[in-house]
């Protein structure tokens, strides 16, 4: 389980503004989770094609001795083969052959499905490993393109926004906000910079903004995209400690029934009469436990199949035995408790201003936003205040003003006003620059929203009463439908739950209250 890092706000300002069109005009109108199931993926044609050859291979008798009852089968399907072709007119002992034969070779299929599954996993990771297309500066300043596996120790590549940082590295010149949500499970972008702790970089996250020159610091072979395709590759089906004693008791009766059966041909010729090696074989695999011994593998598969078809991986039979005992629930909270990007929930105004004021400064602001939390905003502005899209040519001598991770802030020049939108210290010494003054109340509004474990942004204009703090913008964490009723189901089971975050106490706290969990652990690290 990977838990949230420290919560870091990234509303920035280019310093160097340049005229450009508006972005989203198009904006999306928010997050809807994903509903239904996915499809079965463990019993789907493709994968049982796949695993065909591999069940053959395990025919091996070295393979199939771990298997005391399939091995019974096997000598039984050869010995059945051989007087089957000593009377090539008996029907009934192909007939047996055949039966037999399925038999085993189903047992392993079964076998051969739950290994590949976590090779085909391996497959997928190698697969966005390879597809990496690297930057590469050379000696004398220009760049090369080069895949992510020629990457060594020591080349310096170069990142900017939307990129996909090709290698596990260290920032040595520039700055940006990265995207480390499929590592961490941070719902807000991070900075990292050259110099000091924030400097490391892991292959696999994105750039949203800036450029940042990388250098390699790990080997081919062993970066973190490597490491996790040995986690799954190494992740074969574990037999449960149920399974394995299933499997002593079967082999237990195997052994009598062997034995019994072995005693019936004298009883035959006393009674005058002949049991073929046929019939006899088909007897013992008949009575010892052969349908139990064949259907383990595809009983422990089934049980992992139906966690797949819901969105939860098991990596092995144990774990989904080992699940009936569980007693607390640990969960990381961006992206399973709440949907893992901060949206704008509502436009506060300070004393003197309206909420209209607020939302339109916002929106202009917001349009050069490309973060998750800029469209929020522009959404917002458009469905609750009914504010109309701008166009290109409404704004064609407009200056937009695109966050930088410098200075924290993003906004717009237009018609005369001077728009601005961040984090609150950024724009309160932007005011305070412009010879302006901050309201009062915009402090007690900010704090209001942090201790309700939301993350205000303030918005600020200078036109020409002059430099002012207009509002504050409410970004809100929001939490998945119906998870407060999915938690008190587990509580009637008897499964307490615990939400894990990298927040602050408060914000924690205010989430935690919302979803329904039992309790959290607040500013937890990686």
């Amino acid at each position: 389980m990977t838990t949230d890092t420290s919560k870091t706000e990234i509303q920035k300002q280019d310093s160097m503004s340049t005229p450009t069109l508006a972005p989203h005009q198009d904006a999306p109108t928010g997050h809807k989770p994903a509903e239904g199931r996915v499809g079965a993926g463990l019993f789907e044609p493709k994968a049982l094609i796949k695993s065909l050859p591999d069940a053959f291979r395990k025919l091996d008798p070295r393979v199939m001795i771990k298997s005391p009852v399939m091995f019974v089968v096997l000598v039984g399907s050869v010995l059945t083969t051989i007087f089957s072709f000593k009377d090539p007119s008996d029907w009934f002992g192909w007939a047996i052959s055949a039966w037999l034969w399925l038999t085993v070779i189903f047992a392993n299929l079964a076998e051969a499905v739950a290994e590949g599954r976590g090779k085909a996993q391996a497959d997928t990771l190698r697969k966005a490993k390879t597809d990496t297309v690297a930057r590469r500066l050379l000696a004398d300043g220009s760049e090369e393109q080069v895949p992510g596996t020629a990457l060594t120790i020591g080349d310096l590549v170069v990142c900017e926004a939307g990129d996909i940082i090709p290698g596990d590295g260290d920032v040595v010149e520039g700055v940006a906000s990265v995207d480390e949500s499929a590592i961490t499970g941070e719902s807000a972008p991070v900075i990292r910079e050259s110099g000091g702790d924030r400097s490391a970089v892991t292959g696999g996250t994105k750039v949203l903004s800036d450029r940042i020159v990388i250098k390699i610091t790990t080997k081919p072979g062993e970066t973190f995209i490597d490491r996790m395709i040995s986690l799954v590759e190494g992740a074969a089906r574990q037999k449960t400690p149920n399974e394995i004693a299933l499997n002593i008791l079967l082999a237990s009766l195997t052994i009598v029934f062997l034995l019994a059966v072995a005693t019936l041909p004298p009883f035959a010729t006393y009674a005058g009469t002949h049991l073929t090696m046929v019939v006899l074989v088909a007897l013992l695999v008949c009575l010892i436990p052969t349908t139990i011994g064949a259907l383990l593998s595809a009983i422990g598969i089934a049980g992992m199949d139906r966690l797949v078809q819901r969105n939860v991986l098991a990596m092995s039979g144990r774990a989904v035995e080992a699940a009936g005992d569980v007693s607390t629930l640990l969960l990381d909270k961006t992206g399973t408790i709440t949907l893992g990007n901060r949206q704008a929930a509502e436009f506060a105004p300070v004393k003197g201003t309206t909420e209209a004021e607020v939302a339109d400064a916002a929106q202009l602001s917001s349009l050069a936003d490309e973060t998750p939390e800029g469209r929020s905003i522009v959404v917002l502005a458009k469905e609750k205040y009914g504010l109309r899209e701008r166009h290109q040519g409404e704004l064609a001598h407009a200056e937009w003003i695109a966050f930088t991770a410098q200075t924290r802030m993003s906004g717009v020049d237009v018609d005369g006003r001077k728009i601005r939108k961040g984090a609150a210290g950024s724009v309160i010494t932007w005011v305070k620059e412009q010879g302006g003054t901050v309201a009062k109340d915009a402090d007690t509004i900010a704090n209001k929203i942090s201790e309700a474990g939301g993350t205000p942004l303030l918005v600020a204009v200078e036109d020409e009463q002059g430099a002012r703090v207009l509002g504050v913008i409410h970004l809100k964490d929001v939490v998945k439908e119906g998870m407060r009723e999915r938690f008190e189901e587990l509580r009637r089971m008897g499964v307490k739950t615990v939400m894990i975050t990298g927040d602050n106490p408060l914000t924690a706290k205010a989430i935690a209250e919302e979803a329904g969990v039992d309790d959290f652990l607040a500013e937890a690290t990686p």
